[in-house]
């Protein structure tokens, strides 16, 4: 499996991420339909996510659940 790390700013610190080239695409996507920079949206998944669990974890799961939120078309 290929990841893609990026280099991003959450509080105030830097922070890394490596995820698949498919959820940075859907996490692009997001931002943009939503008006906000990756790291707002990034920052947004990080505030929201359990103490215990992985930036990266929380970031699927959001693009899952962002995913499954959308009307089928058809």
């Amino acid at each position: 499996m290929t990841f893609v790390k990026r280099s991003l700013s959450l509080k105030g610190h830097r922070t890394s991420l490596a995820l698949e080239p498919d959820f940075w695409a859907e996490l692009d996507r997001i931002a943009a339909e939503r008006s906000l920079s990756l790291a707002a949206l990034i920052g947004m998944i990080d505030a929201e996510r359990a103490p215990d669990q992985p930036l990266s974890s929380a970031a699927r799961v959001f693009v899952l659940r962002a995913l499954r939120a959308v009307p089928e078309q058809g």
